[in-house]
């Protein structure tokens, strides 16, 4: 399959009337500081109408190094701009930081003006940082034709290159990136093309902000970080795997300490190093883009309960959202005045059975045997409490966006999935492949479109309401919100392991308006 040309795909759409205008280019050089001061990048995140996020990493003095609680306090310069030579500065200002916060710098900057483009950067020392670029949100009562964005999941530095991330950072026709968590890895078994630093797992507040400055030294996720907002949720590896609140079966209180150190330490770092609008330790939020599309951003490890064997998913009281976010979430579906109700969804919502066949073995290393307990599956009375909302309430145009498990599907989700296509669909949900993280054919060993071919085809016979399933390509995926569909573009990379990969569009798949129904 041919490579992807998003600029001509952008200028056959830009004839449509009311698409957004192509983003104004950030100049060749953004990638690039003018002092060795800014080595972590820019980024910017959690656009509203008149706010963005803006952040960046200091390195005042060269012991100043990520986690080490060394060097001086700061004061770091910041600039917004209409332009990218900063002709046009809109707003201006100081802020300090040392290394009680890592040396990171994040403020929430107001003042701006809805659905507009904004360029901004950092100085220090009579240098700057490299330029980033943002995009505000359209005021909350704007009629708007048109969303795009690219929406990833699941980027283990050790598995592979982050050509995922440059791909979407060439394209000029995104609104911002919706990342489902994953973001890290606090540590990883599996595939090794990379190694972390610091080696090992993390546990200290020390291994969480070196984890996170590794990352951001990746120059394609810097690429991305500074062309477009992220609008980022957790999962269970910014913390320890398969996190709950009150532990993970990874980590041995005996040996590692208490579990509410470690998780307090995580989120510290997650904090200071990620371009997140955070509500004390409340990381559940919501989004607007006028009156097309809401984004509801969820949390499903702060809240969660323990994971049980099957026998005990209907045990009372169980939650996966808390009674907290549950009811935010509820209120959004059940009161939201915009036509799409979209759900940053870090884990499967979809009821799904594992067949018994040979090569599913692989796939319980993902999702879990017989059914996914650490998803929705293990959280019945959540799922269903949503699903009635949905159904009681004929709330309409409901998708949920997913990651975590390393593959691709599509779902209708259904009131009965025992009585599909017989009986109601309520919602959509659409899950991304990993940027880089181990998926099927690597758990296999097997090339990649082999075996798993039969486990993909077992799989669509066993639940009617999947309607599609890949399990082998790692890419990304760019979603199209228009008041007739939305529509999910899945890009495949050709190999995880090279930073030049190319990329190549693999699937297509729409969900009319109105149908609660893959079409």
């Amino acid at each position: 399959m041919p490579n992807t040309h998003p600029r001509r795909d952008a200028l056959r759409l830009g004839a449509i009337a009311g698409v957004a205008l192509l983003a104004p280019a950030l100049p060749a050089s953004s990638a690039e500081a003018s002092t060795p001061h800014f080595r972590h990048g820019v980024a910017s995140g959690d656009p509203l109408p008149e706010r963005v996020v803006l952040w960046t990493r200091v390195t005042p003095t060269e012991d100043s190094t990520p986690g080490s609680g060394a060097g001086p306090t700061a004061v770091v310069g910041y600039e917004v701009a209409r332009d990218p030579r900063f002709r046009r500065v809109v707003r201006r200002g100081e802020v300090t930081t040392g290394p009680d916060r890592d040396h990171t710098v994040k403020l929430d900057v107001g003042g701006l003006r809805p659905c507009h483009w904004y360029f901004y950067r950092f100085t220090f020392d009579g240098g700057h940082s490299p330029v980033g670029r943002t995009r505000t949100a359209p005021a909350h009562h704007a009629e708007v034709d048109e969303l795009r964005f690219g929406v990833v999941s699941c980027s283990s530095w050790v598995a592979g290159r982050f050509a995922a991330y440059r791909h979407l950072a060439e394209r000029d026709d995104l609104d911002a990136v919706v990342h489902l968590g994953d973001y890290l890895y606090e540590d990883y078994i599996g595939t090794r093309s990379r190694t972390h630093e610091p080696p090992g797992e993390a546990r200290s507040l020390t291994d969480y902000r070196v984890r996170h400055a590794q990352y951001k030294t990746d120059p394609d996720l810097q690429l991305l970080h500074a062309a477009y907002p992220w609008i980022i949720t957790w999962d269970d590896h910014e913390w320890a795997e398969n996190a709950w609140s009150g532990g993970s079966p990874d980590h041995d209180e005996t040996t590692e300490g208490t579990w509410a150190d470690r998780r307090a330490a995580a989120m510290r770092a997650y904090h200071e190093w990620m371009p997140v609008r955070l509500d004390g330790d409340r990381v559940y939020r919501r989004l607007r883009f006028g009156t097309l599309a809401e984004l509801t951003m969820l949390d499903l490890r702060s809240y969660r309960s323990r994971q049980v064997d099957q026998d005990q998913v209907g045990d009372p009281g169980r939650t996966l959202t808390g009674p907290d976010q549950m009811a935010f979430l509820r209120d959004g579906l059940l009161h939201a005045d915009v036509q799409w109700k979209l759900v940053g969804n870090p884990v499967i919502f979809s009821p799904l059975l594992i067949p018994p066949v040979p090569q599913a073995g692989a796939v319980t290393r993902l999702v879990g045997p017989t059914t996914n307990n650490d998803q929705w599956d293990g959280y019945p009375q959540d799922r269903d409490a949503v699903i009635a909302l949905l159904a009681e309430h004929d709330v309409r145009d409901t998708v949920f966006l997913t990651g975590d498990v390393h593959s691709s599907w599509a779902f209708d989700v259904p009131v009965d999935e025992a009585l599909y296509p017989l009986t109601k669909t309520v919602a959509t949900e659409l899950v991304v492949p990993s940027v880089t993280s181990d998926n099927i054919d690597e758990l296999t060993g097997s090339p990649p479109r082999t075996t798993s071919l039969a486990l993909e085809a077992a799989l669509v016979g066993l639940n009617r309401h999947l309607k599609w399933v890949e399990l082998d390509s790692h890419g990304y995926t760019v979603l199209d919100v228009r008041r007739e569909h939305v529509r999910m573009n899945w890009y495949f990379l050709a190999d995880r392991t090279r930073a030049d990969s190319p990329a190549a569009l693999a699937k297509t798949v729409t969900v009319p308006s109105g149908t609660q129904r893959i079409g």
